[in-house]
């Protein structure tokens, strides 16, 4: 039977299904943000923080860019992925190359649907007796249903495989060009050959943790997965380094609209393809050849004759912010589309915005007008991401 069994990341221990109620959510990390002023809303059921005393989101924004901050990021859901049948499970679901990703290695990845739009994207790493999977806090319920469900399916065939929700580790973002420093002091161990979209173990001021150089900002970072009952102390040791600093959703949001990022619900959803959204790179090469995942026929044929009615680009907006919803014009005055996400870059001092727009409409510099309120404006297509990524090399 597919139960979801909360296992911790270094000691397995089963423990009985958790799911997230419709009560309003508290992270282990609630009572510092207090501490630090916080200015709290709710996402996804949660309380979660939007801007600190000690400075708002625009300021947050451009210290992350210059410095390093933390962002509480433990309200996403956490899953391990067990047995020796856990890729195939999994290849069935997403369309990343699993067998194939070497150990330590991450992923972005897509949940399908068998209309071929996106359920969700999340990041899957390949640890060396399981798959460690990240997802949206927003997609957190239907994320487990739908794991659980086809656990249950290949479970009934005879398949060895198990989906464990790991609810006794939370999960900080340590975003910024100062990261990398701010996380050796405490972990007493270079970091800098250790590549972008990888994962491995990591003492953190003796505390075992699983450290993933990724993140949703467009700079270096880390996702640290932490044991719960040692989040707190761990980041307010992190904070004593004076270039590290609180930052909340506020900031998060136009840091990864400067870096291109799709936000779920928002700039991808279970309608949009990733031929449509322009994430077919995801897609593995050994997946295009064999298919095999949920809704494969229509997004390899999509990928093979260009298909879809639309495209996700990116917009640089003369005049007042043009937010989601806001139409988008040809420069004859048809109606071609909508804004799906748009903010003022503090890194640019432009108007930014992500759109989809009517397939023919998206190339790079194409002129065309988007409807704010009730004026009409300019807008250019511009490739993304509008600000250059800050991401480690090795």
């Amino acid at each position: 039977m597919a139960t979801a069994v909360a296992r911790s990341l270094f000691k397995p221990r089963q423990m009985g299904a958790r799911l997230m109620s419709s009560a309003s959510q508290r992270t282990a990390l609630y009572e510092l943000h207090k501490q630090h002023g916080a200015k709290f809303g709710p996402f996804a059921g949660w309380d979660m923080p939007l801007v600190y005393a000690d400075q708002g989101a625009l300021d947050s924004h451009l210290h992350t860019r210059k410095n390093a901050s933390i962002f509480d990021v433990s309200h996403m859901l956490q899953t391990r992925i067990v047995g020796k049948d856990r890729h195939r499970f999994l290849e069935h679901l997403v369309v990343a190359d699993l067998k194939e990703l070497p150990e330590g290695a991450a992923t972005l990845s897509l949940f399908t649907n068998p209309s071929g739009g996106i359920e969700d994207d999340t990041i899957i790493t390949q640890q060396r007796d399981s798959l460690y999977v990240v997802s949206n806090a927003g997609c957190a319920d239907k994320d487990l249903a739908h794991l659980l469900k086809h656990a249950k399916i290949f479970q009934s065939e005879g398949a060895d495989v198990e989906v464990l929700k790991i609810d006794d580790h939370s999960l900080i973002a340590l975003q910024g060009p100062a990261s990398q420093r701010a996380l050796e002091q405490l972990a007493a161990v270079s970091l800098s050959q250790m590549p972008f979209m990888t994962g491995q173990f990591i003492d953190i001021k003796g505390v075992p943790c699983h450290v993933a150089r990724s993140g949703y900002t467009g700079e270096d970072g880390f996702e640290l997965s932490i044991p719960t009952g040692e989040v707190v102390s761990i980041t307010q040791a992190l904070l004593e380094n004076p270039q590290v600093k609180l930052a909340g959703l506020g900031a998060r949001d136009s840091l990864r609209l400067e870096a291109g990022l799709c936000l779920y619900g928002s700039d991808i959803d279970s309608t949009t393809t990733p031929m449509e959204a322009g994430l077919t790179w995801t897609v593995g090469k050994r997946r295009r050849a064999e298919g095999g995942f949920i809704g494969a026929d229509i997004i390899l044929d999509q990928i093979a004759n260009k298909g879809g009615s639309r495209r996700r680009v990116g917009l640089v907006v003369e005049g007042a912010p043009a937010r989601a919803h806001a139409k988008v014009l040809s420069a004859e005055g048809e109606e071609i589309g909508e804004i799906t996400s748009g903010v003022p870059a503090p890194s640019l001092g432009k108007n930014i915005a992500m759109a989809y727009v009517k397939k023919g409409f998206n190339k790079k510099d194409t002129v065309l007008k988007v409807q704010v309120r009730n004026r009409v404006q300019n807008a250019t297509v511009v490739k993304m991401p509008f600000v250059p990524s800050g991401y480690h090399k090795v």
